[in-house]
C-alpha cells in the first residue's frame, strides 16, 4: 500500500504490537517498530517487520526513529494500571521526554501524521468522585485537574501535539483511550491494568482450589473498559480523518469492579469468596466514556461487549498460566 513508512512508537507494547499485526494484515509493507524493550521481552513482533530498540526519551533516539516517516504513532509510554500510576508518578511525568523528542524529529523529517495515544487520566478529578459518574465528554478536560503525573503528563502533551499542528502543520490526532484490554498484553507485576488482574487472580483461584480472590478498594468504583480491536479501530480512523481536537476512544458499557469479577466468575464458572483491601490503589470512584462526540464524527462507537472481550482475554491469560509463562513486560 502506498501511505509511505508507518512508524509505531511503542512497538512492543500491548496496543503496539497489535496495531503492527493489523497494519501487516491490511497490506502495509513499509513498517518500522520501535520500543525500548529487548526484542524478546516484546508483547508480539511481526516478522518482516524492521524493528528497532531505541530508548525514545533521548533525542537523538527519536531522530533515528522517524528518518523517513511519513506517519507515526506514539503509543510510547511508561505506564501500567494504578497500581504502577500512582506510585510512580515521577517516572509517568518523564514520558513528556518522549512525545516532545518525538514531535521535535517528525516536523525535522517532514512528516504528515502524528498520532497521539492520550488518556481519559487527562480529566478533571472532580467529575469523577462518584461512582455514579456523568460519563465524561472531551470538554471535561478543563479546567484542569488530571490524575497527579501520569494525567498532567498526557494533558500536557496533548496540548504539544496542538501546537505543533498549529505552527508547522503537522496533522497530529489525539485520542484519549479509556482502559484497553485484550489478549498478549501485561497481566501480572504490578502494571497490569484491571481486567487482566482479575482474570488472573480468578484463574489463580481456580487453579488452586483456593476460592478467594481480593479487591482492591470497595469493589464499587465505576469504569469502563475498550477491547483492544475497537481501539485499533477507532486510533486509525482517527489519525486519517479530518477532525483535529482530542477524542475519547473508549466503550461506554460502565460497570462496577465487583460486576467485572461477576463477569470473570461467569466465564469460568465459579464463586470466590471476595476480600476487600481498602488500602490498595483504586484510582478515582468513577469513570466512563461520552461517546457522543465520536459518533457525530464518526458514525461509529467502540462496541464490542465487555463478556465477549473478557472471554478472549481469560482464555489467552488461562493458557498462559497453564503454561507456566510469564505475564510481567
Amino acid at each position: 500500500m502506498n501511505s509511505g513508512k508507518i512508524v509505531v512508537c511503542g512497538a512492543g507494547g500491548f496496543i503496539g504490537g497489535h496495531l503492527i499485526a493489523d497494519l501487516l494484515r491490511q497490506g502495509h509493507r513499509d513498517l518500522r517498530a520501535v520500543d525500548i524493550k529487548p526484542f524478546d521481552e516484546w508483547y508480539q513482533r511481526s516478522p518482516g517487520v524492521e524493528s528497532l530498540q531505541l530508548d525514545l526519551q533521548d533525542k537523538a533516539a527519536c531522530e533515528q526513529a522517524l528518518a523517513g516517516a511519513e506517519q507515526v504513532y506514539n503509543l510510547a509510554a511508561d505506564m501500567g494500571g494504578m497500581g504502577f500510576i500512582e506510585n510512580n508518578r515521577c517516572l509517568c511525568m518523564l514520558s513528556v521526554l518522549i512525545n516532545t523528542h518525538l514531535l521535535m524529529a517528525a516536523h525535522k523529517h517532514g512528516a504528515k501524521k502524528f498520532f497521539y495515544a492520550s488518556s481519559a487520566c487527562v480529566y478533571n478529578a472532580e467529575k469523577q468522585v462518584d461512582e455514579n459518574v456523568t460519563a465524561l465528554k472531551e470538554s471535561d478536560a478543563y479546567p484542569a485537574m488530571p490524575e497527579d503525573g501520569y494525567g498532567w503528563e498526557k494533558l500536557f502533551s496533548e496540548r504539544m501535539c496542538r501546537h505543533y499542528r498549529e505552527d508547522f502543520g503537522i496533522a497530529t490526532r489525539v485520542a484519549r483511550y479509556h482502559n484497553v484490554y485484550g489478549p498478549h498484553g501485561t497481566w501480572e507485576g504490578g502494571r497490569e491494568k484491571a481486567p487482566a488482574a482479575i482474570c488472573r487472580k480468578v484463574i489463580a483461584a481456580k487453579l488452586s482450589g483456593k476460592h478467594e480472590i481480593e479487591i482492591w478498594g470497595t469493589g464499587n468504583q465505576t469504569r469502563s473498559f475498550m477491547y483492544i480491536d475497537d481501539c485499533l479501530k477507532g486510533t486509525q480512523m482517527l489519525l486519517h480523518s479530518n477532525f483535529v481536537e482530542p477524542l475519547n476512544i473508549g466503550s461506554n458499557e460502565m460497570v462496577t469492579i465487583n460486576q467485572l469479577v461477576d463477569i470473570a466468575e461467569a466465564i469460568a464458572g465459579i464463586k470466590l469468596k471476595r476480600n476487600y483491601n481498602l488500602a490498595a490503589p483504586k484510582g478515582v470512584n468513577g469513570r466512563n466514556s461520552d461517546n457522543t462526540l465520536i459518533k457525530k464524527v464518526f458514525n461509529w462507537e467502540p462496541n464490542t461487549r465487555l463478556r465477549d472481550g473478557l472471554e478472549k482475554t481469560y482464555a489467552w491469560i488461562h493458557d498462559q498460566m497453564k503454561a507456566g509463562k510469564s505475564g510481567k513486560h
